[in-house]
């Protein structure tokens, strides 16, 4: 007798619930980034922590899927144009820079989750010990990720709220400026790191298409008669 396995619902995963949860955030955050920023701060803010609780969530409940890895990272990629767009509408002479920081954000970040994706990985953190260096130590060094990650952000945030306030005086010095002067090249690292995920998944994607040809010659190279 066949016994019916019961199909996983794998968008009820809790990670992608909390993914879910950052997207709401995420759009309310757009919605009074011009005009609020408590609101639309905290809700960003809320949003970005989320980031690093659904990874905990994927781990402890065995829940770690496709979608939810592109989810996570579709959800960062949105969330940070969000803010930049915002940010080229208050800073307007600067408007090139985040609209470059945009590009080389989205384009690396989808090619490397695309080419890891056909290299039938399951997260597109996943990549070879024997790989880039600088990858390698981004990718297996929490600490490194999460300070990148932490500081790319607060370049960003900090840039956002010095528009509406300097915030707290240290030394009769803004403490937004400073925050956004301490953070900037990290920033700029942490872009350069996108142009190494847009390289690293061109030579990936070689790899595969290299071999997917091979294979194809050698099915075409059977087919002929002898």
């Amino acid at each position: 007798m066949e016994v019916k396995q019961e199909q996983e619902n794998i968008y009820l995963f809790v990670p992608n619930i909390i993914g879910y949860a950052r997207i709401v955030l995420a759009i309310v955050s757009f919605y009074y980034m011009p005009t609020d920023y408590v609101i639309a701060s905290w809700c960003y803010i809320i949003s970005v922590l989320l980031d690093a609780l659904d990874g905990h969530a994927a781990r402890h409940f065995n829940q770690s899927t496709k979608f939810g890895a592109m989810l996570d990272q579709l959800t960062d990629r949105c969330g940070t144009c969000g803010l930049l767009v915002t940010l080229s509408y208050f800073y307007p002479k600067y408007m090139f820079w985040f609209q470059l920081s945009m590009a080389i954000d989205v384009a690396c970040h989808w090619f490397y989750l695309h080419t890891t994706v056909l290299q039938g990985k399951t997260s597109h953190k996943f990549i070879d010990m024997s790989g880039n260096p600088i990858m390698r130590v981004y990718y297996t060094n929490r600490l490194v990720l999460g300070f990148m990650c932490l500081f790319n952000e607060l370049f960003y945030a900090a840039l956002y709220l010095l528009h509406f306030t300097p915030g707290p005086l240290l030394l009769g010095f803004s403490t937004f400026k400073l925050l956004a002067i301490v953070s900037f090249p990290v920033a700029v690292v942490k872009t350069g790191i996108s142009v190494i995920h847009g390289f690293v998944a061109s030579c990936n994607i070689g790899v595969i298409d290299v071999a997917e040809r091979a294979a194809q010659r050698e099915r075409e190279a059977n087919k002929k008669p002898q």
